[in-house]
């Protein structure tokens, strides 16, 4: 749910200090709001690359400007600096008793943010972002907040709105607000930017159904634009500001999933540790239990939100979990069902020889799901055409569990018998899979005749029919079929000239 309510609340909160500064204005907040957020997710086709220069100032200013707000009210109060000692917390949580507990639920707002900490670390690296936090952020944030205590300690009723207190209403208020709109922006760009990420990864480790990739820079290649997850997303975030009309009461769905986000991170931090690096349990599971000590008592206070606007991010999550879950037993049963149809290669190999009468020039690719069989493509096509090309590249397209391939390892080409040869194209799962440019370098090295223009294209497009003798229901079943109507066809996905491809359909029962 972040990519959706981070950028509501952080624009909403930031243009909500309009009606601080001129309380007439408080009308139109929401209008402003829809305005900015509408124009942000409007310039998403257009890339971010001519605007994304000046990002890293304008947070620089945001950073010195609040830490400079913080530090000057913490002097004129700084008997603010005691709440550094931790009995003031224990003292509170003891004489609340369970309301010190509930109170968790909007203390974890001041880390928003710190969950996705992570999320920019394969394009920047891990000392860039410690340095960020440590020498800018993190400090910066510290002193603001301690700032905004001192203005309550000084001013009680500032308390509905501290941040907007620290400056005096008028022109400074007018310029804090427009500030805080830049930064906001700036990190909604950042959560939009990881959304059309982090679909292209899931798609391509076959979570997601396909979808539209556009590059919007020549020189960047993570640079990118998905039309239905901007729409989906900008969708989204009006319809989060036309419920809740603040970002007070956007706060509990926030609140949910920040703290679900952290506990998740934890979990995966664990699994990580036993699966990739072998830790053994006793060094692991420490670790597990420090993080979620801490992750849980604020994952608790938060659900107790859920009927204030803590169900969205919930709802969210368990949308994007039913179509990945449906999506993957979909296509793992149909890879199933093909196996069960042609249990081998000499199976295969059988099919097209009581088929094939005849042999023509030119070159077919087939796209293969499988690097070990002949796919059943090819046997459809013979039954049907009762003729093959003289020459028959089985194109494999696989997809690492890693952001980019080395180009050593892009493609592994091996001859077959009859003029067939078999290559497998390993991309990672950031890297945009364009199968020609790969099939020329690898025929080409291996001596394959092959000629981009020439060849001919063979993709498989499945059709469903309903039946209860398949092993999904038929509501999963029209869900899967929904999904497989609505994916990109492989041919744009994969880059291939749409001119040269030739769809087969197939009826399948799942």
């Amino acid at each position: 749910g972040d990519g959706v309510i981070t950028p509501a609340i952080s624009v909403l909160g930031a243009v909500e200090g309009l009606a601080i500064a001129n309380p007439a204005l408080h009308a139109a907040v929401l209008p402003i709001t829809l305005v900015i957020l509408l124009g942000l997710f409007g310039i998403q086709n257009r890339g971010t690359g001519a605007v994304g220069r000046l990002f890293g100032p304008v947070m620089l200013v945001w950073f010195t400007v609040i830490a400079a707000l913080g530090g000057w009210h913490i002097r004129h109060d700084p008997e603010i600096l005691a709440a550094l000692l931790p009995h003031h917390a224990f003292g509170y949580f003891a004489h609340h008793g369970w309301h010190g507990i509930t109170i968790l639920g909007s203390v974890v707002l001041a880390v928003t943010g710190g969950e996705a900490l992570y999320a920019d670390m394969g394009h920047f690296g891990v000392t860039p972002i410690r340095r960020a936090w440590l020498l800018a952020a993190g400090p910066a944030l510290m002193l603001n907040y301690f700032g905004q205590g001192a203005v309550i300690l000084q001013t009680p009723a500032a308390a509905a709105n501290p941040f907007f207190s620290m400056v005096p209403a008028g022109a400074p208020a007018f310029l804090l607000v427009l500030l805080s709109s830049a930064a906001a922006i700036i990190a909604s760009q950042a959560l939009i930017s990881g959304a059309f990420s982090l679909t292209r990864q899931a798609t391509q480790l076959g979570f997601l159904p396909r979808v539209r990739v556009r590059h919007t820079a020549h020189d960047v290649q993570g640079q990118i634009y998905i039309p239905e997850i901007n729409l989906a997303l900008a969708f989204g975030c009006v319809l989060l500001v036309l419920v809740f009309q603040s970002s007070t009461r956007l706060a509990a769905a926030y609140g949910i999933a920040v703290t679900g986000t952290m506990a998740i991170t934890s979990l995966m931090f664990y699994i990580i540790t036993r699966a990739r690096w072998r830790w053994p349990w006793w060094k692991a599971v420490p670790l597990l239990l420090l993080f979620l000590a801490l992750d849980l008592p604020f994952l608790a206070a938060n659900i107790l939100k859920f009927f204030d606007g803590g169900y969205v991010p919930i709802v969210i999550g368990a949308g994007l979990l039913l179509v990945m879950v449906v999506w993957n037993r979909g296509r793992t049963l149909i890879a199933g069902r093909n196996a069960a149809l042609f249990p081998n290669q000499d199976a295969i190999q059988d099919e097209i020889d009581r088929h094939l009468a005849a042999r023509v020039p030119g070159t077919a690719v087939f796209m293969a799901s499988s690097s070990q069989t002949l796919p059943p493509l090819l046997v459809y096509h013979v039954s049907r055409a009762r003729s093959l090309h003289e020459h028959v590249i089985l194109a494999h397209i696989h997809f690492e569990d890693e952001p980019v391939v080395a180009e050593d390892r892009r493609y592994e080409a091996s001859r077959l018998p009859n003029g067939f040869w078999r290559v497998v194209v390993n991309f990672g799962f950031m890297e945009e899979p364009l199968v020609v440019p790969a099939l020329e370098r690898a025929t080409a090295a291996q001596g394959i005749p092959f000629h981009r223009d020439e060849a001919v294209y063979f993709l498989g497009r499945e059709s469903f029919v309903a039946s209860n003798q398949g092993r999904m229901g038929p509501t999963e079943e029209s869900f899967f079929a929904f999904l497989q109507r609505n994916t990109t066809s492989a041919d744009r996905f994969f880059g291939l000239p749409h001119q040269r491809v030739v769809e087969i359909g197939t009826q399948i029962d799942l």
